[in-house]
C-alpha cells in the first residue's frame, strides 16, 4: 500500500464484478496502491445519473460500505447540489444539519455543506467525524463539485486498521479512563457559540447540553465553556467490530502546527484554550502517547486525486479523512447522514490487543 505522500496513479482501477440481485452486474474494482479500501463502483454506462442509479441500490451499497470502510462512486453524472441531495436521500435517507460545531463550513444546499472551509495551504488532521460529539453521523458523503487543480486530496485512513496499530496499553489506558473533551467559544479564536449551536438563545444551548450530558459555563464578555466525557473506543452498531473512535488526537492543542500551538499559548491559559483533550478524569495525556496516535494515523492514510462528480460514501466509524493542502478554486461537499449516540456503543471494561 502506499502511504500518504507517495500519491498512486489511477491510470487503471482492478475491476472486478458483483451481482446484489439486480439484473445488472454492479462494476467494481479498486484503486492502485490504496489495497481494498475504499473500493470503487464505476458507472456502468456514460452520462449515467448517479441519483438513477442509486436508486434501489441502497441496502447493497451499505454492505459494501461495511465491507470496506467507503465507496468511491465514479463515472456517473451528477449534476449540481439539488442532485447531490437526491442522491444523499436515495443512499442514507437524508442529510443531517450540522450541530454542535467543530469546523467552519458553508451551507449551500439543505444541510449539504462546504468541506471544512480553512485556508487552502492548511492541512487538516485525520479524524472521525463529530467523534467529540454525544451525537456522531454513522455516514459521509462527500461530493468533488470542482476538484482543485493542485492538491486538495481527501486522504482516508482503515479505522480497522488504526485500532490494530495502536499500542495496546494505550488502548487500555483510554478505554478505562474515557476522554474529557473542553471547548471554549467567543475569545477570538475558533467558532462562535452562535455558530456551534445555531442559536442565539442561551436557554436553547442549556437545553441542548443538559439532553446530552454536556457541562456549560457562561463566561464574561458573553463566552462560553463546555466539558464532556466519551469513549476511546466504540463497538460498531451494525459489525460488531470494536473500533477507536474519538477526538482525543484531533482536538489537543498539540496536533496544530508548532507556531499556532505556540501563539496559543501565549494567548490563553489552559483554562481558555478553544479545544483540548484530557483522560476522563482530567489527567492530561501524555506527550508520547499522542506521539504515538498522530504517527498511527498517518501511517493509515491512504489517498486519491478526486475527479468531477466522484461521490464518496464513507462509513464514519469504519474510516477516518482529512484534507491535503491545494492551489487554486476547489469545492467538495460533504452530507452526513443517520445518527448514533457512542455512549450507547462504547466499550469500558477490557479490549483485545
Amino acid at each position: 500500500m502506499t502511504t500518504q505522500g507517495s500519491k498512486p496513479a489511477l491510470g487503471s482501477v482492478r475491476r472486478r464484478s458483483v451481482t446484489f440481485g439486480q439484473a445488472e452486474p454492479m462494476k467494481h474494482g479498486f484503486l492502485p496502491g490504496c489495497g481494498e479500501h475504499p473500493i470503487v463502483v464505476e458507472a456502468p454506462a456514460k452520462g449515467l445519473r448517479l441519483s438513477s442509479w442509486v436508486t434501489g441500490r441502497r441496502a447493497e451499497l451499505e454492505v459494501l460500505t461495511a465491507r470496506h470502510g467507503a465507496v468511491l462512486l465514479r463515472g456517473f453524472a451528477v449534476d449540481g447540489v439539488p442532485d447531490f441531495e437526491d442522491c444523499v436521500e436515495k443512499l442514507c435517507g437524508g442529510a443531517l444539519e450540522y450541530r454542535f460545531r467543530a469546523s467552519p463550513r458553508t451551507e449551500v444546499g439543505r444541510h449539504v455543506y462546504t468541506a471544512t472551509d480553512y485556508p487552502s495551504d492548511q492541512t487538516i488532521f485525520p479524524h472521525n467525524e463529530h467523534s467529540y460529539s454525544p451525537i456522531c453521523p454513522l455516514y459521509l458523503v462527500f461530493y468533488s463539485e470542482v476538484p482543485a487543480p493542485e492538491g486538495g486530496e481527501t486522504p482516508i485512513g482503515d479505522n480497522r486498521e488504526i485500532t490494530r496499530l495502536i499500542n495496546p496499553a494505550v488502548k487500555k489506558q483510554f478505554v478505562e479512563r474515557g476522554i474529557l473533551y473542553v471547548r471554549n467559544y467567543g475569545a477570538g479564536f475558533g467558532l462562535p457559540w452562535t455558530t456551534v449551536f445555531q442559536t442565539n438563545d442561551r436557554a436553547e444551548v442549556e437545553r441542548y447540553c443538559s439532553s446530552l450530558g454536556i457541562v456549560w459555563t457562561w463566561k464574561s464578555g458573553n463566552r462560553l465553556c463546555t466539558r464532556q466525557t466519551g469513549p476511546a473506543m466504540i463497538r460498531h452498531p451494525r459489525t460488531g467490530e470494536d473500533v477507536w473512535f474519538n477526538h482525543a488526537t484531533f482536538f489537543h492543542l498539540t496536533t496544530l502546527p508548532a507556531a499556532l500551538c505556540n501563539a496559543l499559548l501565549e494567548e490563553f491559559g489552559e483554562e481558555d484554550l478553544p479545544t483540548q483533550t484530557y483522560y476522563g478524569d482530567g489527567a492530561p495525556i501524555e506527550r508520547e502517547v499522542l506521539e504515538h496516535l498522530r504517527c498511527v494515523y498517518r501511517q493509515a492514510l491512504r489517498e486519491f486525486d478526486w475527479r468531477t462528480n466522484d461521490v464518496l460514501l464513507v462509513d464514519n466509524i469504519l474510516t477516518v479523512h482529512g484534507r491535503n493542502p491545494f492551489r487554486g478554486f476547489r469545492r467538495i461537499l460533504v452530507a452526513m447522514a443517520q445518527t448514533f449516540q457512542p455512549n450507547d456503543w462504547a466499550i469500558r471494561g477490557g479490549v483485545s490487543s
